[in-house]
């Protein structure tokens, strides 16, 4: 079956290794850069993303929207977070209500929604998932045990991206709660920063510790408030996600915060923003819009955003943890 993949970052490229180990998959990936389309086409690599990885024959690439999508039966999403409305307005030409999956994590900075609301709305679809989870893009390419939780708006889009990813080192589990899955996905990322930050500041694994106990509670809440199951802080898509986001230099949100915490040079900042997808950064201000729209008062998130977009004293979420309630 034809599997598309809107995205060709190291994640992209993650899910899509784990597609094309069914044979009778043939995978494309779109692309919008020209350059790494002739790169593929002449050595079968993504040199920029993983040098030494070089594609199956079932996985190629296209830069035309239209070739990428025709007669496709699975769509994946796989483009950062601010792109996907974007993305949405572009492919709904040549879209046929095929099921798409979600891999993306964030929340819409205009309309303040989740990105399976975003797309059904834009897209006009039920044939929705979104799948999360403790899993970094090098990790699913070396074939190291991982798993994800999926949910979505009906059983048949879920078992046909089962049937299609999951295998003998890729295990997903589905959870009825689409909207716990993906508010997880999205604050994790946030919570990587703030953890990230506490190291940078040369705070100990004890500090960061303290950090993911609290965050945890404030996650299950915003879960709560917002119409979803607390029990999902407990999935993949959870703690099992939050863990290692916020535990490991791998991750681009860890990394960043890192930076913040190490230094307050906005060069150096900056320049980390510009080189690396830090969606953390990009939902942190969406998700605070949000909480505030609503009138959900979650300070750990105030104190993150005031320091990662305000310029307040890091050594502030400190002071905030230890005094919380």
């Amino acid at each position: 079956m034809k599997i598309t993949i809107i995205g060709t970052g190291a994640y992209g490229i993650g899910i899509a290794m784990m597609l094309a180990k069914k044979n009778n998959n043939n995978i494309v990936m779109w692309t919008e850069s020209n350059e790494k389309y002739q790169e593929f086409q002449k050595t079968h690599k993504i040199n920029s993303i993983f040098p030494d990885l070089e594609f199956p024959t079932n996985i190629t690439l296209t830069t035309d929207l239209e070739i990428a999508l025709e007669d496709t039966n699975l769509i994946f999403l796989i483009t950062k977070a601010e792109y996907v409305a974007l993305v949405c307005d572009n492919i709904r030409p040549f879209y046929k209500n095929t099921p798409i999956c979600i891999a993306s994590k964030g929340i819409d900075s205009t309309t303040l929604n989740t990105l399976s609301t975003l797309v059904r709305t834009k897209l006009q679809t039920k044939n929705i998932a979104v799948i999360s989870g403790p899993t970094f893009a090098i990790d699913l390419i070396h074939n190291e045990p991982t798993a994800l939780a999926i949910a979505g708006l009906n059983k048949k889009t879920i078992q046909l991206v089962k049937d299609n990813l999951a295998n003998a080192t890729l295990k997903l589990r589905t959870s009825s709660d689409l909207i716990g899955i993906e508010l997880c996905g999205s604050l994790k990322n946030i919570i990587a920063i703030a953890a990230g930050i506490l190291k940078g500041l040369g705070y100990s694994e004890s500090t960061e510790a303290f950090l993911i106990n609290e965050s945890l509670h404030d996650i299950k809440n915003i879960i709560h408030i917002l119409g979803g199951k607390r029990k999902t802080i407990l999935s993949f898509a959870g703690i099992g996600d939050l863990l290692l986001t916020c535990s490991s230099p791998k991750s681009r949100n860890y990394s960043f915060g890192y930076l913040i915490g190490q230094t307050k040079d906005q060069i150096k900042i900056q320049k980390y923003l510009k080189e690396n997808t830090v969606e953390g950064y990009y939902t942190l201000n969406s998700v605070h819009q949000m909480l505030e729209k609503k009138g959900i008062d979650i300070p750990l998130i105030t104190i993150i955003n005031n320091i990662v977009c305000h310029g307040t004293d890091p050594e502030e979420l400190v002071t905030f943890l230890i005094n919380k309630p």
